[in-house]
């Protein structure tokens, strides 16, 4: 009789020939303990990754599948002789070393721009001031009310006025930029030092004293003093033929003479001794000169050195494109944009004094580098300061002091005392507040009257580096005030005109304060490369310090006694810096 159904005819098989393997009690298989297979088995859930974090809603998650599931695997149900336990234990341990990758935001983990963390970064808010709602041009901080201005918790951009960030801001390519001179084979490397180190240092030296002071000073105009940004304070800048001049340290003769009166252990020059106290600031590659001389170190530079140019928009988060970089603009490249405000810096103090022979302030003694009998052009309004300051440590053996020289710009008369103060005078230029490089950069021309502190905060936040040098610069040399001129293009297209839109005056040390410029970390950084020079039992070396170009790390490097002297008959930038033509090029006399 034929089976009514298939299944009769399977049941109708002898056993040896059913479906599936044949039924065992063994549970070793090559000496290896398994679980038994059984047809009734039920196949429970195995994984469900969409329940992380689900825990605090009661539905479930990975640590209450571990727990729940685990048992319910194909196979664990089965199988005599423990072996329940022992794919227990085994599975434990392939737990212990599996970890999850988690990409999901939420908002108990997440933190900076994607979250509702407390990052802080910078950028161009909205109304309102630091630490509240994004003011523009300061912090801003994204906190759980994602406010205005501020940073959302979806990662769009900020309220009314807020900076929309794109989606490859976070992983911009890293910039290339070349060190302002290249080491050599023959180079030896004896220190490489992080910025980070460097700004835990403290070293208080004191005021320092004065020893002789040089040349003399015209008064400044108080005309320049207008409201800045009103129209009828915007003055033409002009250019007038003065012979400057910028001598390094070896070259100096008051130097040398102090030297030879062994007044000092170290000598160096404002200019020079501002970037290295101001190194941990700095972004572009920079290099400096150090001179071992028996027991005299001389604090240098070579020919041609950056440190002589004036940087535009340095500390800026998005600062100027070099050519190679992708920038079309040649004239807002970073080389361009230096030589530029270097100009400016040159005649803009010349301009803002008053020229007199019977009205001038003569200090004690004669210009040390201008010579009537070769010169054809007047000399520009220039005091140099001779000042010493003690850089002892209480292990030293013997005090260890330094000589810098300073120089001051103009006098003005004190409108209560009616004495002479002396003041320091530099200028920051506007280029164009559109273009890229700018910084975020307010039009100076209808903001710098009207919103004069969110003008003077942004320059301090992309020119931290060159204001901090021109602090310190001004009090080294003692000075009553610091004048910062504004200077802009009289269009952006053009570099060769420019306006003053307007004169202001500052107290050193209060604006150091607002820099959050700490005097003594910057002597400490000097002391500490000194004892690095010192420490080296050569007597008569050359070292070089270089900054990185694309790290916040300096190396000190001790290089052969005739390094960059090749083209210059063994002497470092021995003359003047030059008369300022009309294209604000010094040419060599």
């Amino acid at each position: 009789m034929a089976p009514a159904s298939l299944l009769d005819l399977i049941n109708s098989l002898p056993s040896s020939e059913s479906w599936g393997p044949p039924t065992t009690t063994d549970t070793m298989l090559n000496g290896v303990p398994y679980a038994a297979f059984s047809k009734g088995d039920k196949l429970g859930r195995m994984a469900d990754w969409t329940a992380e974090g689900k825990e605090r809603e009661g539905r479930g998650g990975r640590q209450q599948y571990q727990q729940r599931y685990r048992d319910q695997i194909y196979g664990g149900g089965g199988g005599p002789g423990g072996l329940q336990t022992v794919f227990n234990i085994e599975g434990q341990n392939e737990e212990n070393t599996f970890s999850l990758v988690d990409r999901s935001q939420t908002s108990s983990r997440s933190r900076g721009f994607g979250g509702r963390g407390s990052a802080v970064f910078r950028g161009r808010g909205a109304r309102g001031q630091q630490n509240q709602r994004g003011g523009r041009g300061t912090y801003q901080r994204s906190d759980n009310r994602g406010g205005r201005g501020g940073y959302d918790s979806r990662g769009g951009r900020g309220g009314r006025g807020g900076r929309r960030f794109g989606w490859k801001d976070y992983d911009k390519p890293q910039r290339n930029r070349e060190a302002s001179v290249q080491p050599k084979d023959s180079w030896r490397m004896l220190e490489e030092i992080d910025f980070n180190r460097l700004s835990k240092l403290n070293l208080d030296t004191g005021e320092g004293e004065d020893l002789d002071d040089y040349g003399f000073l015209y008064y400044y105009d108080r005309s320049y003093d207008k409201q800045p940004g009103a129209a009828t304070s915007a003055r033409k800048l002009n250019v007038l033929d003065r012979a400057a001049y910028n001598v390094s340290t070896s070259s100096d003769p008051v130097i040398q003479e102090l030297a030879e009166k062994d007044e000092a252990t170290i000598f160096a020059t404002d200019n020079i001794l501002s970037m290295l106290m101001c190194a941990p600031r700095s972004v572009y590659s920079w290099d400096i000169v150090i001179l071992k001389q028996g027991n005299k170190i001389y604090i240098d530079k070579r020919e041609g050195s950056s440190l002589d140019m004036v940087t535009v928009n340095e500390n800026a988060a998005d600062a100027p494109l070099e050519m190679s970089e992708g920038n079309k603009d040649q004239i807002n490249s970073p080389g361009a944009l230096k030589e530029e405000a270097t100009h400016i810096n040159n005649v803009f103090p010349a301009q803002v004094v008053i020229e007199s022979a019977t009205s001038k302030h003569d200090m004690n003694n004669e210009h040390p580098f201008y010579n009537a009998a070769e010169e054809t052009d007047p000399p520009a309004s220039k005091s140099y300061k001779y000042r010493r300051f003690d850089l002892s440590l209480e292990a030293d053996a013997e005090p260890l002091h330094l000589i810098v020289r300073t120089e001051l710009d103009a006098v003005v008369k004190n409108n209560i005392s009616g004495e002479d103060q002396f003041l320091t005078i530099k200028a920051l230029n506007e280029f164009d507040n559109k273009a890229q490089g700018s910084g975020g950069a307010l039009d100076w021309r209808s903001k710098l009257a009207s919103q004069r502190g969110a003008v003077v905060a942004t320059e301090m936040k992309n020119n931290s580096c060159k204001l901090a040098r021109w602090t310190i610069q001004a009090i080294l040399a003692k000075a009553d005030v610091m004048k910062l001129g504004f200077v802009s293009r009289a269009s952006p297209k053009n570099t060769s005109d420019h306006v003053i839109l307007g004169v202001l005056g500052y107290k050193p040390r209060e604006f150091a304060t607002q820099m959050n410029l700490n005097l003594n970390n910057g002597w400490a950084i000097v002391r500490t490369f000194i004892d690095m020079v010192m420490k080296e039992s050569t007597t008569d070396a050359k070292y070089v310090l270089v900054k990185d170009p694309n790290k916040p790390t300096i190396r000190l490097y001790q290089v052969p006694r005739d390094t960059f002297e090749e083209d210059e008959d063994g002497e470092m930038g021995a003359s003047m810096l030059g008369k300022v033509d009309e294209d604000g090029a010094g040419a060599d006399e």
